[in-house]
């Protein structure tokens, strides 16, 4: 098993970490550009294995990509098509929408990526599709890829699906509307966890130049056509939490260039909830910087995270270090993600020496902890890989293993947290 020992420079941080571009924008203002006959071109492209398979069906389906001096130049075609097989690897946003993408087209795809993946739930999204006429042929276990798309008598109209489940799958259906004869009326019954990823799906939409109105409990998507364009993504918040949260755990100043022009990211609740904690936030320009005294103490928070959840694992570590009881809530489904993004990251950071408690809607954490070493697992998750590393802050030892899950979203994330997580090297 691969490891990576960490070894942070001993005393206060004094750091500026610049972050990739966000998967999450990058994810849908490329599906906009596929979708589209005309040339698009798109900068700020993260690296991360969700990006990138979305440009290798966007090359597969004949289309030429290249990169110029401005970004990534996705050119005109006078047809659309989609590849027979999309490996999706561990890309689960990009696994939900391309599986949309494909019931747009009459020839078969079979939609597939590896172990991990396939043990991700996806049968509401494939549900839905079946009733607005897809056709589905499940390859495997039923709700789970691989998966078989076509378009079959797929219209348009109206389609109720459940908003506690996923956001991505309302997303997905989002992103094909305009491509529908009857548009596209989504009705989301029950609470819409994470709304400002739905939100952030219609801005890149509307971007894209598409007509997307979303209310209380309904999302309408007119009937029409995707327009190219230049479009620049923004630097990923859920990226920035990890080089933040650090300074929960040891005193200084962490700076993340021109961070402060993100705009569309729920994600974005990073910075309050670290001035909720009790550390100075700033915006300095483009930049944002947080800061602590050694003699500034933590404050435990009590906060729902439902419109966030993909800051729980950072957010999590950081309340270890509060004196006191913190609740994490509004989060059960993150059950869910690449890994139980509960159970699991209670189960890592309670053999580490905290005190976290896991409840059927989120995480119960008293701190400040004592930490012993261990080599933590990442359960095929990288952003659990990410928050874990931090604790290399407060014990010497500390070793994460399978360290090469971070390529979904940050591939270059220990190089690039050398400032705060110091040289490191593989181990066995």
């Amino acid at each position: 098993m691969t490891t990576i020992v960490l070894r942070p420079p001993a005393g206060a941080l004094d750091a500026a970490i610049s972050v990739p571009g966000s998967k999450s924008v990058a994810n849908r203002a490329l599906v906009c550009a596929m979708l589209s006959k005309e040339a698009s071109c798109i900068s700020g492209i993260p690296a991360g294995d969700d990006a990138r398979v979305v440009l290798n069906v966007i090359r597969e389906s004949g289309r030429s990509v290249s990169v110029v001096e401005n970004g990534i130049l996705i050119a005109e075609t006078s047809k659309l098509r989609f590849p027979g097989i999309v490996d999706a690897v561990l890309a689960g946003t990009s696994s939900r929408f391309l599986t949309a993408v494909a019931a747009l087209f009459d020839s078969t795809t079979i939609i597939d990526g590896e172990a991990a993946l396939r043990t991700r739930p996806m049968s509401d999204l494939h549900d839905a599709l079946e009733a607005l006429g897809a056709e589905v042929l499940h390859l495997g276990e039923e709700g789970h890829l691989p998966v078989s798309i076509s378009r079959g008598s797929l219209v348009g109209g109206d389609i109720h699906i459940a908003g506690n489940v996923s956001s991505q799958f309302i997303s997905a259906l989002m992103l094909i509307g305009p491509m529908l004869d009857e548009g596209l009326t989504v009705h989301v019954t029950g609470p819409l966890i994470s709304r400002s990823y739905v939100e952030m799906t219609a801005d890149v939409m509307r971007s894209f130049g598409v007509s997307v109105d979303i209310d209380e409990s309904t999302i309408s998507v007119s009937s029409g056509s995707y327009k190219g364009r230049e479009y620049m993504i923004e630097p990923d918040y859920s990226s920035a939490a990890f080089p933040l949260v650090a300074i929960a755990l040891r005193e200084g100043r962490v700076v993340i260039p021109g961070l402060a022009t993100a705009s569309l990211q729920g994600d974005s609740e990073i910075v309050p909830i670290l001035r909720m904690m009790g550390m100075t936030c700033e915006v300095s320009g483009a930049d944002v910087s947080v800061t602590r005294h050694s003699d500034q103490q933590l404050l435990p928070i009590t906060m729902d995270m439902s419109n966030c959840s993909d800051l729980v694992p950072a957010v999590a570590v950081a309340c270890c270090m509060a004196s006191g009881e913190s609740v994490l809530s509004g989060i059960g489904f993150i059950r869910n993600k690449e890994s139980d993004r509960l159970g699991d990251l209670a189960k890592e950071l309670n053999r580490a020496g905290a005190n976290v408690t896991v409840e059927d809607d989120g995480l119960r954490i008293v701190g400040p902890c004592t930490w012993t070493s261990v080599v933590f697992d990442t359960h095929h998750d990288h952003r659990m890989a990410m928050a874990l590393s931090l604790l290399s802050l407060c014990s010497t030892g500390m070793e994460v293993a399978d360290p090469e899950v971070v390529t979904k979203s940050w591939p270059t994330f220990f190089a690039d947290m050398t400032p705060i997580l110091g040289a490191n090297e593989i181990g066995n």
